[in-house]
């Protein structure tokens, strides 16, 4: 018997079958905030739904998938999206929305699937992208905080004072709406191992971390800001077209959205700069 859970990131429901119902019961404990289904509208057409089979097979015990992806590789091939590392193997056509993916039976393998077809998804439709920053709610405007691993993206996270929401400490989902960009919880936890809220709202600022003696916070110009953001954007597929309009996505956020550089010192007042 199949069974299934849908996991909703973003306003994107992704369907998830297994014959596994221990496997899905382990993402259901995983995924337990996204598992119903958003409210706010898909970056999907209307009535294409995304579906992805799990068959899970042994792995070796070195596979644990929790490392960095320096062996990931994403390529199109005859129409089909096709992910391969050593923990997974994965099918996705983006016209019918349905996937195969061949894993080990442990989270790590379909984590690293659906931030793949989430960026290649945002990419496709030109407004947004995943990238590689803590985010938190507070005010009903939500603040980015972006930069290598080192730059202070937990740290910023784990000082956020009791009024602000955590949408992630380590991945931000970022769309452009109607009204303007705004950031969706995650569940792709960093170090704090705590998964965001299901919720968004619209993108007050991202700041570039750097930790220092002093709270100190500058302004980026526009060309830096841009070269900056892309450093820190998740993208694992090398096609053009699709960087192209990744490129162009940034330009606009840069455009709309204010951009600082913020060294802090790892103290809760920082949080008194963030406006």
């Amino acid at each position: 018997m199949n069974h299934q859970v849908t996991i909703t990131i973003g306003g994107l429901p992704i369907a998830v079958h297994c014959s596994s119902r221990e496997f899905l019961t382990m993402l259901e404990a995983r995924y337990g905030n996204f598992l119903a289904e958003s409210h706010i509208g898909s970056v999907r057409p209307e009535g294409v739904a995304l579906q992805l089979d799990i068959q899970l097979i042994e792995s070796a015990p070195s596979d644990d998938g929790r490392g960095a992806d320096d062996d990931l590789q994403v390529s199109f091939e005859r129409g089909h999206w096709l992910m391969q590392r050593g923990d997974f193997l994965a099918r996705w056509d983006p016209v019918s929305g349905r996937g195969l993916v061949r894993q080990a039976p442990y989270p790590y393998a379909i984590d690293s699937v659906m931030r793949i077809i989430h960026s290649l998804v945002l990419a496709e439709s030109g407004g947004g992208f995943l990238l590689h920053s803590a985010s938190a709610i507070r005010n009903a405007r939500a603040f980015l905080f972006s930069g290598v691993s080192g730059a202070g993206k937990t740290t910023i996270a784990r000082l956020a004072p009791p009024d602000a929401t955590l949408l992630t400490d380590e991945i931000s989902y970022v769309r452009r709406l109607d009204e303007g960009y705004q950031a969706f919880g995650t569940p792709f936890a960093g170090e704090l191992g705590i998964p965001g809220e299901d919720i968004a709202a619209p993108i007050g600022a991202l700041y570039f971390l750097r930790q220092g003696p002093r709270n100190r916070i500058a302004v980026v110009d526009p060309a830096r800001a841009v070269a900056m953001t892309l450093r820190n954007v998740l993208f694992f597929a090398d096609d053009a077209a699709l960087v192209e309009k990744l490129f162009a996505a940034v330009c606009d956020f840069v455009a709309r959205v204010p951009l600082f550089e913020l060294t802090f010192r790892p103290q809760a007042e920082v949080w008194d700069l963030i406006i």
